[in-house]
């Protein structure tokens, strides 16, 4: 008996494909893209896979799935398959990116200019 293959504990395929079910996808209809954040609703349980737990540790404080992905050492679609299990299980709570503001229109900011010129 020789045991698993070398790439098996360096993430190779066969453990990824343990890990994911088989999945390539998240099992809900959720839009995970590398820039969702995810944060953690509870602590990790005992029931739990080891990279679930892992995912739940890290994301005390949000993090983007690219973020995860480092940091877990997983693929984006590995991870975003791990994080929609999550979600829909209610452990963790995911949303796009606050957007970055938006300039006020130049009409504005010449009446303001204008205003304080005037004072």
């Amino acid at each position: 008996m020789s045991g698993p293959p070398a790439d098996w504990e360096d993430g190779g395929p066969e453990r990824l494909y343990v890990i994911t079910g088989g999945r390539s996808e998240p099992s809900l209809e959720a839009h995970l893209d590398l820039v969702t954040l995810v944060v953690a609703t509870a602590p990790p349980r005992p029931e739990r896979q080891p990279e679930h737990a892992a995912i739940l540790r890290l994301c005390q404080a949000p993090l983007s799935l690219a973020e995860l992905s480092a940091y877990a050492g997983f693929p984006v679609s590995a991870v975003t398959v791990l994080v929609g299990d999550l979600l829909a299980a209610g452990r963790v709570r995911v949303r796009p990116p606050v957007p970055a503001a938006q300039l006020p229109d130049p009409a504005l900011i010449e009446a303001v200019i204008s205003g304080l010129q005037k004072l």
